[in-house]
């Protein structure tokens, strides 16, 4: 009787089991390094062809970041590893905590599995002067697609954004925006000493959905915003529908945020050189406005230009459902100081040398955070 050799190394061989143990084990074996290298190359492209204007070369790379496996890897493990709320359950209670089972998210998404948007769970966190912020906490399915999204959606649209929005922009927070306020307003030969302190009301919860989703055009992902936008709200056990607004816990929110409060620069009048060494500046005569996410300031020559700054962006702000929050937003001078981003910012009124008058303005901006520490550009 012949018998049938056994194949080499047959024992030896590695063999990937599907189940608990092998999806662990293909969890610890994948190469980030690589994993966001491809993400990192892809946004880049996608930055460059919006840049570029390429329309076609931007929803082609976009169908390609949303069929991305290193995009779904680095999304895994954004929402189960980095995010703050990685622990914290949606409607269907589900968490993701082991390696096997952040393998089996993957799998889930890369072998096309239907989509439903499902509806957030609300909480609420309190804030100063004894309110509560509505969050809504997706499930962690949703905030995985959410984080996929945001890696196709983002790079196209930071290739637009106004270049003083600073809230929500990878590389950019308060401080930068801070330091644009001091830019503009210190010095002898500062003209902007007028300043729309402003303050939208509720913009997560009232902004149009419509505006949103006409904003994003042709975008490959619309149909699942638009299923995230619509989705619902589960609080106190039943299920409320959302006509307006995002939920603010998700990944994709302040993105969208950002999205809906492009332009308002133009609506606000903010004019720039184009050419020459002033390119980037803004015109002479034209107010400068700082956004961080929905709170702004505007920068004025005269209160009679704030004043129509503020009308200017009313107008703006009706048609996308939102609205000045009229207890936190004000006209002021910079000598009597305005705060912004955690941060209190004025024109000192007080004696730069002795041999100066009194009362007489400092030619610097004092900036002080919220936690006391005074920032450069203090007097003295």
């Amino acid at each position: 009787m012949t018998e049938t050799p056994e194949p080499k190394d047959k024992l030896d061989a590695e063999v990937v089991a599907s189940g608990p143990e092998g999806d662990a084990e293909r969890w610890r074996q994948v190469d980030w390094r690589r994993a966001e290298a491809d993400v990192r190359r892809l946004r880049q492209r996608i930055f460059t062809a919006s840049k570029a204007g390429d329309l076609q070369r931007v929803r082609r790379l976009q169908k390609l970041m949303l069929r991305s496996r290193a995009n779904t890897l680095i999304s895994v493990r954004r929402v189960t590893e980095r995010n703050a709320g990685r622990l914290t359950a949606g409607v269907d209670g589900e968490v993701v905590l082991t390696p096997e089972a952040k393998m089996q998210l993957v799998d889930r998404v890369q072998n096309a599995e239907p989509f439903k948007a499902m509806p957030v769970r609300r909480v609420y966190i309190p804030k100063p002067g004894g309110k509560r912020r509505p969050l809504g906490i997706p499930v962690i399915l949703d905030r995985l697609h959410q984080a996929r999204v945001v890696n196709a959606l983002e790079p196209e649209w930071e290739a637009r954004f106004e270049p003083r929005s600073y809230g929500f922009r990878p590389g950019r927070g308060c401080q930068d925006a801070i330091q644009a306020v001091h830019e503009t307003a210190k010095g002898k030969g500062a003209k902007r000493l007028w300043a729309l302190d402003a303050d939208l009301a509720s913009a997560f919860d009232l902004i149009a959905h419509q505006h949103i989703l006409s904003q994003i055009g042709t975008f490959p992902a619309r149909g699942m915003v638009r299923a995230w936008l619509e989705a619902g709200v589960v609080e106190q056990g039943r299920v409320h529908r959302t006509e307006d607004g995002v939920p603010q816990g998700g990944a994709v929110s302040p993105l969208l945020l950002n999205v809906a409060l492009h332009g308002m620069e133009k609506a606000a009048g903010v004019r720039y050189y184009q050419t020459g060494n002033s390119a980037g500046k803004a015109v002479m005569g034209s107010p400068v406005l700082i956004r961080y996410a929905d709170d702004f300031v505007a920068l004025c020559h005269t209160r009679r230009q704030a004043l129509e700054v503020k009308a200017g962006l009313a107008s703006w702000l009706a048609p996308r459902s939102l609205a000045f929050n009229e207890d936190k937003t004000r006209v002021v001078t910079l000598a009597d100081g305005l705060g912004r981003a955690g941060a209190r910012c004025r024109r000192c009124r007080r004696s730069v040398s002795p041999t100066r008058p009194p009362n007489r303005t400092c030619p610097f901006l004092s900036i002080r955070l919220s936690t006391g520490r005074a920032m450069a550009g203090r007097c003295h």
